[in-house]
């Protein structure tokens, strides 16, 4: 046991990038007798273009899902990683891993979707409070203006910031959970460039209307 322990974090990171690269919206349109999410909309497999299909259900089941398996990523090593000596560290490398695998899932040619319902199930993992404030910021950046993405894009930009002021003292914060949150951040930006342009040209599609095709 003593040997293999240094390997641990690692696996449970390989397993997480696993459990992340299930594509729920593929898999609960499938299952649902819907159209493939990849085929229209945005094209994105994820529970916002999930919507558009007119299915509210179908976008339910996927958001949960897709942010249940970054939570379980976590919340697996939280409750069973101790007496392994995986800890907080080991927590934000396989969150970050589950995110990954949601971008670029192994299973379906690594063409995932970017990643805002599994990043939220990280985050409450990760800490209640630092998921709740994030999902409070998407909440009400939707229902003000309507746009999904500029949710997903303030959420992005707060996280850090929720991470290190949340906690009441910068030099208390793991490392690892503020550079894992920190790269999720970028990620979200980087998938989220197509909208930032139709965002500043106007042409963004706003929640509860269906994309023209």
């Amino acid at each position: 046991m003593n040997t293999m322990q240094p390997l641990l974090p690692w696996l449970a990171t390989v397993l997480a990038y696993l459990m992340g690269s299930l594509s729920f919206a593929v898999i609960v349109s499938r299952l649902m007798g819907l159209n493939d999410p990849r085929t229209f909309g945005s094209k994105n497999p994820g529970a916002t273009n999930v919507l558009r299909s007119g299915n509210k259900s179908a976008a339910v089941v996927t958001l949960l899902l897709d942010a249940a398996k970054g939570w379980l990523a976590v919340m697996l090593v939280r409750w069973y990683g101790k007496a392994y000596g995986m800890e907080e560290g080991t927590m934000a490398l396989v969150g970050l891993a589950a995110f990954v695998g949601h971008l670029y899932p192994v299973f379906f040619k690594f063409a995932g979707g970017k990643g805002v319902a599994t990043a939220f199930g990280v985050l409450l993992g990760i800490s209640w409070i630092l998921g709740l404030a994030s999902g409070v910021s998407w909440l009400l950046m939707a229902y003000f203006f309507r746009y999904s993405s500029l949710a997903s894009l303030t959420c992005a930009v707060l996280a850090p910031v929720y991470y290190v002021f949340g906690d009441g003292s910068v030099w208390y914060l793991n490392k690892g959970v503020l550079l894992s949150v920190s790269i999720m951040s970028l990620l979200l930006l980087y998938r989220h460039a197509e909208n930032i342009g139709r965002l500043v040209k106007g042409t963004e599609s706003r929640l509860g209307k269906k994309r023209k095709t």
